[in-house]
């Protein structure tokens, strides 16, 4: 078993610090859609698809 770990340790370093890399992009992600980031970078006056990512919000009437 130790012989196969050192025959593939570059690889599992290699794999280990792309899972690392793949998980710190979506916790990443998570935390800026919970804080209304958006996801592109710019703001979304011109965006097409704007209602999708950010429903309006039910205004209500003063009378």
């Amino acid at each position: 078993m130790l012989a196969w770990l050192m025959e593939n340790m570059a690889t599992i370093v290699i794999s280990a610090v792309l899972v690392l890399l793949v998980a710190a992009a979506i916790i990443s992600m998570i935390r800026g859609k919970r804080k209304g980031k958006s996801s592109c970078g710019c703001g979304c006056a011109g965006c097409a698809m704007s209602g999708a990512c950010h429903p309006a919000k039910s205004e209500t009437l003063r009378k």
